[in-house]
């Protein structure tokens, strides 16, 4: 038969025949692998080369092999297809042709391609197997099932084997699983389940390709070979930050139909750069080749993280993504997809070796280059006086540079100015001679530069691990249940925040800088630069910050957290020109919801905001206690007024609360609150005034029906409210149209219908009354964040 053609020798096998890791081998034999989904791209690209790698270095150890391509095609129309990729395959550089050539010869050979759809198709491999078994007189060692598929037929397929095409006792089973494993922690619990109930633990192998990368895979052996200098080091004292990077320049045309149901996070960070940051995190093992030690080190790591919440992450989308969308998914022009493309993400570790040390993880599509790298920055105490360019000056890094960028190659770099590296094997080398290559702007001449002797593909890698039964490389359940226990709540919690719009490539620039303060994360760029394109307006350059007009007055318009953003630095350049020119500030807030995200920005950002020098009035207040959750002034105060330094003679909470009563017209609040007013405001103008805008058109407390011109010339009155507490005090429009600066503040979906509705009214104050704001000697601006303006 045609397994006779290939050797069959007498070495010692490398593994044992049940599988279980570093056993003595018992017997070579016969494996026969099967890769479902054989002619995919997957298999194309990488696998069909790494099985014929594993063919070649196994050649000569007593194993035979047979190798099937399976799928769901008819044998007669897939054969062809299979063996035009079979043909691709290729040795490496220390085979000489000849052999080569015979090498794939036997290679094609020993290869088939079978339909896998039923049952009864699996039955009939199975039993194939064990007829080949027998005419041969093989004793078999196992059986290997590649699983290049879509993860939602994984259980299936593992049933399927599982009750057809086990081998006989003795040999072992292993079943590769390719990544997505599950979209979120209760999908990666269900598969889990379905799984195990038709394989063991220690027959799966979830694999990584990451972890494959000839450089990753020597993260720990460094630290191990270098652990006397690094052992001082490896710590929060020591560490500024790691950064943990994988940047792309594609986009994600023909794959938009898996991308937009993953995105960014649950695509790469949630499992290749979670992957790295274990291993540069991680406690050292005794045994680096003993995979329960390593996997547990792992856990231990994934178990002290820190929460990942919405303040922990930014997310980007580039420009066409959206157009992308609409015409792989045949969505209409208004559709908006929330996938992100771009993400950064700030993870900390609740441990006394690392807490407070921050991790940045950060991917995305459409950038400036390909590379990858994890890159661990060291502080640096020492400050040269006059030669900066001094070696001691520099920054004190290690890099381990996955590939490709400035540097091409996969190597390992340590700053002159830290240490020397001790070589991690005997397949490493040192570079000794350097070309003129910048990497992180440093000449590449700063770095002691280690590389593989021979750069070899991760998946070949891998597949020599599965092999051999070395697990310490792939993904347990354990595991990656605990990563998705670290990453589900980040996702909800982005789950409807629109991502920051990116024109990608050099264009991007500092649009996607981002800024890091204590435990939160930020994007460095205020101003939100986004596509008119991409809401569906046209400009000539595609790109411009989003303002223009609403009702005939100036509009600012933008994603929330970057409208907050830009009102506060307005508020502040208000406060900063009224002092210049007059000491004083005056600044009347509103209440309500809205204005609770600028009053944390407030308080957390602009550190320079003159406080000594201002003066913070309110817009309205309902007729509560100022110690009740209803009060308007309890929420300025618990959100602002108690974070930051104010005179407290500052403050002008509004007198609702005279003679223990609440707003009684006869204890004259309201016309207090207006000589106090007229005492300390210039000609009664405040400098900045921000008012919102409920669902029924009210703005302050003024409120459809309240026939403002019966207020006469008083600035502040009492009002009622058609909700609860209906009593209210406010500013009248006398008041507010004097100001020198009106801003509307409107957020939210919600008001979407409202933003429709007021876009097409015209001015009438008793009914809407928002549009009786008109100020006379200043100006009005619409702040209307993307959620209000688009729906």
């Amino acid at each position: 038969m045609f397994l006779t053609v290939f050797f069959l020798l007498v070495a010692l096998c490398t593994q044992g025949g049940n599988g279980k890791e570093g056993e003595e081998a018992q017997r070579p034999g016969h494996v026969s692998v099967v890769i479902v989904g054989g002619t995919g791209d997957l298999a194309k690209k990488y696998l069909w080369q790494g099985f014929f790698q594993l063919y070649i270095n196994q050649v000569s150890s007593g194993n035979t092999f047979s190798f099937y391509g399976g799928g769901q095609s008819p044998t007669e129309k897939a054969t062809p297809v299979l063996f035009e990729i079979l043909k691709a395959v290729s040795c490496s550089k220390d085979v000489s042709q000849e052999r080569c050539a015979l090498l794939k010869d036997q290679f094609l050979r020993l290869a088939q391609y079978r339909q896998l759809k039923s049952l009864e198709d699996y039955q009939d491999l199975a039993k194939h197997i064990e007829q080949q078994l027998q005419e041969e007189g093989m004793t078999e060692a196992g059986r290997l099932f590649y699983l290049s598929v879509p993860a939602f037929a994984y259980a299936d397929i593992a049933e399927k084997i599982n009750s057809s095409c086990r081998p006989k006792s003795g040999a072992w089973l292993r079943v590769v699983l390719e990544k997505p494993f599950g979209h979120d922690y209760g999908s990666a619990q269900v598969l889990a389940s379905q799984l195990r109930s038709s394989l063991t633990e220690e027959e799966m192998y979830r694999i990584d390709h990451y972890l494959g990368k000839q450089v990753v895979s020597k993260m720990l052996p460094f630290r191990i070979q270098n652990k006397k200098l690094l052992d001082p080091i490896w710590n929060k004292h020591h560490i500024e930050r790691v950064e943990i990077v994988l940047k792309e320049t594609l986009d994600v045309k023909g794959r938009i139909a898996f991308y937009d149901q993953y995105g960014v996070i649950r695509d790469v960070l949630q499992n290749h750069l979670t992957e790295v940051m274990t291993l540069l995190t991680m406690r050292l093992p005794k045994n680096v080749s003993r995979s329960e030690e390593v996997l547990g080190n792992k856990l231990q790591i994934l178990s002290s993280m820190l929460p990942l919440g919405k303040n922990q992450a930014v997310i980007g989308q580039y420009q066409t993504y959206k157009a992308e969308v609409q015409q792989e998914l045949n969505k209409t022009k208004d559709h908006v997809s929330h996938t992100p493309t771009f993400a950064a993400v700030l993870a900390q570790i609740d441990d006394a070796q690392y807490e407070g040390m921050p991790i940045l993880l950060i991917s995305g599509k459409m950038l400036d280059e390909r590379v990858g790298y994890a890159r661990v920055l060291f502080k640096n105490d020492i400050f040269c006086v006059q030669n900066h360019n001094n070696v001691h000056c520099k920054p004190k890094q290690i890099v381990f540079y996955f590939g490709h960028g400035s540097l091409q190659y996969p190597a390992i770099l340590v700053s002159k100015n830290l240490f020397k590296p001790a070589l991690v094997d005997s397949e490493w080398k040192e570079v000794t001679e350097h070309k003129d290559v910048n990497v992180f702007g440093l000449p590449i001449s700063d770095f002691y530069i280690q590389i593989p002797m021979e750069q070899k593909e991760a998946y070949a890698e891998l597949i020599s691990h599965i092999f051999l039964g070395q697990k310490n490389s792939f993904i347990s359940t354990e595991n990656l249940l605990a990563s998705w226990d670290l990453w589900t709540p980040l996702l909800s919690s982005l789950a409807s925040t629109f991502p920051r719009i990116y024109p990608g490539g050099a264009d991007n620039a500092d649009v996607l800088d981002i800024h890091l303060k204590g435990k939160d994360v930020s994007y460095n760029n205020e101003v939100v630069i986004i596509s008119t394109d991409h809401l569906g307006g046209t400009s000539t350059n595609g790109f411009q910050v989003m303002q223009g007009k609403f009702r005939s007055s100036e509009m600012v318009s933008a994603w929330a957290e970057q409208l907050v953003d830009k009102l506060a630095a307005d508020i502040q350049e208000a406060a900063e020109a009224a002092i210049y020119e007059g000491g004083v500030f005056h600044l009347a807030l509103s209440g309500g919801s809205t204005p609770l995200a600028l009053f944390h920005r407030l308080a957390d950002h602009h550190f320079t905001f003159p406080w000594r020098n201002t003066h913070v009035w309110m817009v309205d207040e309902r007729c509560v206690l100022p110690t009740e959750l209803e009060s308007n002034f309890r929420n300025l105060h618990d959100h602002l007024l108690q974070h930051v330094r104010i005179p407290y003679y500052n403050i002008h909470p509004m007198p609702v609360h005279l003679n223990q009563r609440l707003c009684v017209e006869e204890d004259g609040g309201a016309l207090m609150y207006e000589k106090q007013l007229v005492k300390l405001v210039n000609s009664s103008s405040f400098h900045f005034v921000l008012l919102g805008v409920g669902y029924d058109g009210h703005t302050a407390s003024l409120f459809p029906g309240g026939k403002a011109d019966e207020l006469g010339d008083s600035l502040v009155a009492l009002t009622e409210s058609p909700s609860k507490p209906h009593q209210r005090m406010s500013l009248t429009f006398n008041v507010i149209n004097r100001a020198r600066k009106v801003a509307l503040l409107v957020m939210g979906k919600g008001k979407h219908e409202l933003i429709t509705q007021l876009s097409r009214v015209k001015d009438n104050p008793d009914k809407w009354p928002v549009t009786g704001v008109k100020p006379t000697n200043g100006n009005l601006v619409w702040y209307i964040d993307y959620d209000a303006l688009l729906g």
